[in-house]
């Protein structure tokens, strides 16, 4: 949001009036006089944003459908001080039908125990609601025990995911993982995919069609 490194763009408003949509964006806070520090090799490279830069950083939604009751969702974060982590939350009304839909993004230096801290946190705020579900974004399981957790915590709530555990949607020069997700309850997908053509980021984007019965 207004980053050097983004130009000094905000890119989820401009990004929805290009494509004439609803957005709601909710920035992270990055602490300012927190130097980043250097983790897991593969993560040295994690979005650094200069102590001094006025723009931040956060997680967006966007929309054809309105959105209604947005809601920002703090995650506990310990692993990665200058990074803080939360998520989004929101209505959209499908005819006579409402479906709530939360976008996560979850911290990659934290170990398994930390990231389900962080999805104890949703699942707090998505077990408070009767709609149907859906939950995304990146859950940085950036390890095959980190796949089989998340996906295993998400189950035994009753959602379920078209992707296969080891599904590749983030990769490196010479990596590829399974860091991004799509949890559904009480809606049901009939396709889905992962639109590997497209390097526009580190991460491959995912999609689903779902349909609200």
């Amino acid at each position: 949001m207004r980053t050097k490194r983004t130009g000094g763009h905000h890119v989820a408003e401009e990004l929805a009036a290009e494509l004439g949509m609803h957005w709601a964006h909710e920035a992270a806070g990055i602490p300012r006089g927190v130097n980043p520090v250097k983790r897991q090799w593969w993560l040295d490279f994690e979005e650094p944003i200069d102590l001094h830069d006025s723009g931040d950083t956060g997680v967006a939604l966007l929309s054809r459908l309105p959105l209604t009751d947005v809601r920002r969702i703090d995650l506990p974060w310990q692993e990665c001080q200058w990074r803080p982590r939360l998520a989004i939350a929101a209505t959209i009304s499908v005819g006579p039908q409402q479906v709530r839909i939360f976008n996560a993004h979850v911290d990659p230096h934290a170990a398994v125990d930390g990231q389900l801290a962080q999805l104890e946190a949703i699942a707090t705020q998505t077990e408070a609601t009767t709609l149907p579900t859906i939950v995304l974004g990146d859950f940085n399981t950036l390890s095959r025990q980190k796949c089989i957790e998340t996906r295993e915590f998400f189950e035994a709530r009753g959602y379920t995911t078209p992707f296969p555990t080891g599904t590749a949607t983030w990769r490196t020069t010479v990596l590829k993982m399974h860091a991004d997700w799509i949890f559904v309850r009480g809606v049901k997908i009939e396709r889905w995919g992962v639109a590997r053509p497209l390097n526009v980021s580190d991460h491959w984007p995912i999609w689903a069609e779902v349909v609200v019965e």
